[in-house]
């Protein structure tokens, strides 16, 4: 079935992204949306996945499950990411074909790509070169996705299909103090700076550095745009080898220049430091997003308005964040 009226499954739907794909749906009037818990279903369980897949007749696959963290979490945990990601894309893929799932999409990440890849980087950047250290267990288990994608493509005919989103922040992002990524860790310390009524906020780095950042919605309507297009359009702007698709704005900002966006989101009117002591990381990350453009679609959340949203969501949880 195809539509509206198909029965869809949304693996990872309590996350920023999996969240925004279930209401970016509900928005376009799809009615039969499955989603499960980690506690109703571990998608590390192969058998549990089989039953699941047996005892529900699905038409598309939105895979947006995946055990996600910064750059300590990476660190710390390398075996953690590796085995949990590989597990449950091998899982929902497999059992997906078995039972019948024509239509699935695949999330990645563009830490995919080589850590020297040339800027901005295009889709045929990938296994160019070496990856980043710090999230390579990470970035192999996504590759391994995108490649898995492919090949039961290739092997069965179905149509899966994987998208690799930039940078993501929105309402349902992580704010914990430490683990968290750039956009809502700057959010909460410039807040509470703001509520404390401190003179100054320090950012790591020289402030130079330059990134992309998406809104989640946007990468929510960027996924069910990719999921519900035409094969033969796509097969025209996609290579067999290189079936993954950059989801992004196509615009950067420096580090500073995001922090100074956030101050004037919150109202912060202190001052924004930076401490060029502390590492600034790979000079500039940008996505080439010129595939997306020609199927026909662009971001439309500026980032301004991108983190008043976020920012209006982190003032409405502040409870429930407090303790994170």
């Amino acid at each position: 079935m195809t539509g509206i009226d198909a029965t869809v499954f949304v693996a990872g739907h309590r996350g920023m992204v999996g969240a925004a794909i279930v209401r970016q749906l509900q928005r376009q009037g799809y009615k039969n949306i499955l989603t499960r818990t980690s506690a109703e279903l571990d998608l590390r369980d192969q058998a549990a996945v089989d039953q699941f897949f047996a005892d529900n007749r699905i038409d598309q696959v939105y895979l947006a499950a995946a055990k996600v963290g910064g750059i300590h979490a990476n660190a710390t945990y390398p075996a953690d990411f590796v085995y949990d990601n590989l597990i449950i894309q091998a899982n929902v893929i497999h059992q997906a074909y078995r039972y019948g799932v024509k239509k699935l999409l695949f999330l990645g990440s563009s830490c995919i790509y080589p850590k020297f890849a040339a800027q901005p980087m295009a889709e045929s950047a990938l296994l160019d070169g070496y990856l980043e250290p710090t999230n390579e267990p990470y970035a192999i288990a996504k590759i391994a996705g995108i490649k898995l994608c492919e090949s039961y493509n290739r092997q069965y005919g179905v149509d899966y299909r994987s998208v690799m989103p930039t940078n993501l922040y929105g309402p349902g992002d992580n704010f914990h103090p430490e683990n968290s990524h750039v956009v809502p860790a700057l959010i909460r310390r410039i807040h509470e700076a703001k509520v404390r009524n401190l003179p100054e906020v320090v950012i790591w780095g020289s402030g130079s550095p330059k990134r992309e950042f998406l809104h989640v919605d946007d990468m929510a309507t960027a996924s069910v745009f990719v999921m519900d297009l035409e094969k033969q359009l796509l097969d025209k702007q996609v290579l067999p080898m290189q079936s993954h698709i950059n989801v992004g704005t196509g615009k950067d900002c420096t580090i500073l220049e995001l922090a100074q966006t956030i101050a004037a989101v919150v109202g912060y009117k202190g001052k924004i430091k930076t401490d060029p002591s502390k590492p600034d990381g790979a000079p500039r990350k940008l996505m080439n997003v010129e595939r997306l453009a020609r199927l026909g679609w662009k971001s439309s959340i500026n980032l301004f308005e991108g983190i008043q949203d976020a920012y209006q969501w982190y003032c409405e949880h502040q409870i429930e964040l407090r303790e994170v």
